[in-house]
């Protein structure tokens, strides 16, 4: 009896050894689901070690010198030797600096009084205008702190200068399109790229890769249907899915967590169905690729945990290292982020949606070309 069950226990370790091996084979034997489950972790790591930062820098700054005087030119020279800003603009007009912040050329926008000098020699109180981009709630506090302690620190230096106890130059920052900060403005609307993105990359991704596991695909290509034509009924549904989604979700974020809306309901549709065109190309893309819903996951995974990094959700783009800043050139969700927070926070006009909407337009052309080029090549 002892025996047996001496003979039982090695023999139930032996089949669980065997099952073990036969997971690790299955995982390790296809090249691509090895490629996809080694690259991918060292790539996120590189992103997320170069790209996520909380630190604010390389800030570019419009500056509206309305004095024009040997004070205001000392103040503004601290900006030009301070390491957190880049580019220090001097702007002429109001619109001018106003086009900046609203273009995101630059993240601060600076008004200098033109009474400045006169108040500094009277010593007399004096204001200084900070306008802060509140689209990144994050970004626009850090860097109007910054720009407080640059003039607080020049105030200080007056105060030496005129040997007083105080003089006083007062900050006034103001916070554009989001004039509370309130974090859940930004995370909400940001939600909407963030969930369209996931919904429509993972139908269309797996869409192909469904059928070639079923072994439908085969039947798909030997009917009398065209490349064109399967390519257009494989991008419809996931679409129309990712669309409804986020014009649901928008409805959501405006009524009951009461986000206002400022934007053109057209043009923010509009936007949406380009955007998430370009992102179904990419899900199409990987789809033709996989040969498993596996492989598909994989490829989802590995694209869009990047895709979100460099889109400035989390860090802002002009804080990347410079490579970085070109490889997200290429990121569709970064000008779907771009265009939405746009729109719903400033009613971006038509000229700017525009100019984001052609690399979005590029991105869907080439990717649902090497989809529809993949299909060809099954065909064959």
């Amino acid at each position: 009896m002892q025996e047996n069950l001496v003979e039982n226990k090695i023999s139930r370790k032996i089949r669980i050894k065997a099952l073990i091996k036969k997971e690790f084979l299955s995982i390790f034997k296809d090249p691509k689901s090895r490629a996809l489950i080694i690259l991918p972790p060292i790539l996120q790591l590189l992103v997320f070690a170069n790209a996520i930062t909380l630190e604010v820098k390389n800030i570019d700054i419009s500056i509206l010198d309305y004095s024009n005087s040997y004070y205001s030119r000392e103040l503004i020279s601290r900006f030009y030797n301070s390491h957190w800003f880049r580019k220090i603009k001097l702007a002429k007009t109001l619109k001018e600096l106003r086009d900046d912040v609203d273009l995101k050329n630059s993240q601060l926008g600076l008004v200098i009084q033109n009474d400045f000098n006169n108040k500094i020699n009277s010593n007399t109180p004096c204001e200084i205008l900070v306008i802060a981009d509140g689209r990144q709630t994050n970004s626009a506090s850090i860097a109007s702190s910054y720009a407080s302690q640059i003039i607080a620190q020049y105030n200080s230096e007056l105060e030496k200068k005129f040997n007083i106890n105080k003089s006083d130059i007062n900050v006034i920052v103001r916070n554009w399109y989001n004039p509370n900060i309130e974090y859940k403005w930004f995370l909400t609307v940001s939600l909407i790229v963030m969930l369209a993105l996931v919904l429509s990359l993972l139908l269309s991704a797996l869409s192909i890769a469904r059928e070639r596991e079923l072994g439908t695909f085969n039947q798909l290509l030997v009917s009398p249907l065209s490349n064109d034509e399967i390519l257009f009924a494989k991008t419809i549904p996931p679409l129309v899915v990712a669309v409804i989604s986020s014009i649901i979700i928008t409805l959501i974020i405006a009524f009951c967590f009461r986000v206002p809306f400022s934007g053109s309901i057209i043009i923010y549709l509009l936007s949406t169905i380009i955007s998430l065109a370009s992102i179904i190309g990419i899900g199409l893309f990987i789809s033709s690729l996989a040969y498993t819903q596996q492989q598909a996951i994989l490829g989802v995974f590995a694209f869009q945990t990047p895709a979100v990094l460099l889109s400035g959700f989390v860090s802002p783009v002009e804080d990347m290292p410079l490579f970085f800043q070109y490889v997200s050139a290429f990121n569709p969700v970064r000008y779907y982020m771009l265009i939405i927070k746009g729109i719903y926070f400033k009613n971006m006009d038509l000229l700017t949606v525009v100019e984001n909407w052609i690399p979005l337009i590029l991105i869907s052309a080439l990717t649902l070309g090497v989809a529809r080029w993949s299909f060809k090549n099954n065909l064959e």
